[in-house]
């Protein structure tokens, strides 16, 4: 039951890096090179293919797992730390019209930590060493 509810998870995550965060950002920010656009920036374009790349890894890594333990945790941990940045971020930009940090915030949270929670057994473990 586990092992199939991380896998279910797995593929809602890697679509939704792989499709919405990385391939439609990615796409849309090069295609009409809305990075050169001011108030836009390049990084945005660098951020969405790192995670299209984790999205298809993570998609791999739905048929088995088990071998997948330090990506698994990558993918927590990282989505831990992109949560918290934008935590600060929203708290900074209290009262200047970024509400979509709040949102984005408990997305990235909540991805993070079922992540955390569904993670084959000695996942952190083998993270940590």
């Amino acid at each position: 039951m586990r092992e199939r509810a991380l896998r279910v998870w797995w593929v809602l995550v890697g679509l939704f890096f792989a499709g919405v965060a990385g391939f439609y950002g990615l796409v849309g920010d090069l295609w009409h090179a809305a990075w050169r656009l001011p108030g836009h920036n390049e990084v945005t374009a660098m951020f969405a293919s790192v995670y299209l790349t984790l999205g298809i890894f993570l998609l791999l890594a739905a048929r088995k797992p088990a071998p997948y333990r330090v990506l698994i945790a990558f993918a927590a941990w990282s989505s831990l730390a992109h949560a918290a940045v934008m935590a600060v971020q929203a708290a900074q930009a209290a009262g200047h019209s970024r509400g979509d940090f709040v949102g984005a915030t408990a997305l990235f949270a909540v991805i993070g930590a079922v992540l955390l929670l569904l993670e084959p057994k000695g996942a952190t473990a083998i993270a940590a060493s």
